[in-house]
């Protein structure tokens, strides 16, 4: 999930250097949905984290 993240931040990037067009704000915007996902996730995963097992 990250990598799609990454790449379409990339994507984002250089579609802005040639103009905020369809492309760029398409990217843009899927960048940013994938970077929201990927942080909630992420806090999600700090928040349960790994206990210590019982055993």
């Amino acid at each position: 999930m990250l990598s799609w993240a990454v790449t379409f931040f990339l994507i984002a990037l250089i579609a802005a250097v040639f103009g905020f067009s369809g492309l760029a704000a398409s990217a843009s915007g899927i960048a940013q949905i994938l970077f929201v996902v990927f942080a909630v996730l992420f806090l999600v995963s700090l928040l349960t984290g790994r206990k210590p097992s019982t055993v």
